[in-house]
């Protein structure tokens, strides 16, 4: 049974542990639309099962389905991977899924978030949205979890914490006039300790370049252990992402966490820009109300993008030269998981990439007993 709260975590000892923190699983959602993903999502869905497969050499992985895509799905995917049939509009769990907390006791529950498409009707990617905005309520309800379901637009993608207090964010997202327009910045910050159980609030300016999520923080600067980020860098002075991110360094440069440490900054070199091609742009329906694949777009090519598993650390990876030295700069950071870069170019051609699909199930322990858990490296 899946209970509605009207209560907070907050106030109920729950928060939002740290991603490197032990999970029961991995949820995704399988991709299908021919408006966003060419070739009617083939390319997509083999980009998605190879993600799928990677994460399940540390945990097991769930899979939401269409139910017109069931079987091909089935046919797909490892045989380890669980399927469940979910009615959905696209494949982005990690923004329209729940947010999953814990307490010291062993529980767990979830957040609902309102979810509409990054923008609404005026600026939203796409249209309807309805079945995506139900899908933390489901995956919440499969798992038998408490749920909170605040009057507050988030996804998960524009959070990212470090599981002792402090949350990281970006203006450009949570400010932004199509998310919830009618509470003041300190409105935001409250609903964030509310419902992430942290106490401060980290803002960054912007994300990464042409991000069409408007900034969202998953892709351009990620906790990696209490006390240390993880940064998208480059040198090129010329290159528009450089003033982004040397914004960045500086604010971060004058933070402190929760706990009053100084954050350590590790930087990821940004691969080169990546721009559709025309095969790539052909392959995509236009449909009014989907936002459409240009030739010659840039994308929003990160390797920040990655996402923490047990045991693992799965990375996109773009063709490009510095691919070797992002999974080197992360074999670093997590010494005891295992870096498995996969190709990325597909996803990221759907507007995100492998953080973005992924969105994990912590475990029900007592939270003070794993204190020695709460380090990139364990």
């Amino acid at each position: 049974m899946s209970r509605r709260l009207t209560s907070t975590p907050r106030a109920d000892g729950f928060h939002m542990p740290a991603e490197w923190e032990p999970h029961v699983g991995c949820w995704m959602l399988w991709p299908e639309r021919s408006d966003n993903w060419r070739d009617g999502a083939k390319p997509a869905q083999h980009a998605f099962a190879a993600v799928a497969k990677a994460i399940t050499q540390g945990e097991p992985v769930s899979v939401c389905v269409s139910p017109g895509q069931y079987l091909v799905a089935r046919q797909m995917l490892d045989p380890a991977i669980r399927l469940v049939e979910m009615t959905n509009n696209d494949s982005w769990i990690r923004d329209c899924g729940p947010t999953f907390l814990i307490n010291e006791k062993g529980q767990v529950r979830g957040v609902d978030w309102k979810f509409n498409a990054w923008g609404g009707l005026d600026d939203g990617l796409y249209f309807p949205w309805d079945q995506d905005d139900l899908v933390g309520e489901k995956v919440i309800e499969l798992e038998r979890v408490d749920r909170y379901a605040p009057d507050f637009i988030l996804e998960g993608g524009s959070v990212d914490v470090d599981g002792e207090g402090a949350v990281l964010v970006t203006e450009e997202c949570l400010l932004n006039h199509d998310r919830n327009p009618d509470l003041t910045r300190g409105q935001i910050e409250a609903n964030l300790r509310d419902y992430l159980g942290c106490d401060t609030v980290l803002w960054l300016k912007a994300g990464v370049y042409r991000d069409e999520t408007k900034g969202h923080i998953d892709n351009f600067c990620r906790f990696v252990a209490p006390g240390e980020v993880v940064l998208t860098w480059t040198e090129d002075r010329n290159d528009p992402q450089y003033a982004i991110s040397a914004e960045a360094l500086a604010r971060l440069g004058q933070m402190r966490d929760a706990r009053g440490r100084k954050l350590v900054v590790h930087k990821l070199h940004q691969p080169a820009p990546v721009l559709i091609s025309a095969e790539e742009a052909a392959g995509v329906a236009p449909v009014e109300g989907t936002l459409p694949r240009m030739v010659g777009d840039r994308l929003a090519a990160s390797y920040v993008n990655f996402y923490i598993g047990n045991g693992v650390v799965v990375m996109p990876a773009f063709d490009d030269p510095m691919d070797a030295e992002a999974q080197a700069t992360l074999g670093d950071l997590f010494p005891t998981r295992q870096i498995i870069a996969v190709p990325g170019r597909e996803i990221l051609l759907g507007g995100g990439n492998i953080h973005c699909i992924t969105q994990q199930q912590p475990s029900a322990f007592t939270h003070k007993s794993h204190a020695g858990l709460q380090s990139a490296g364990s």
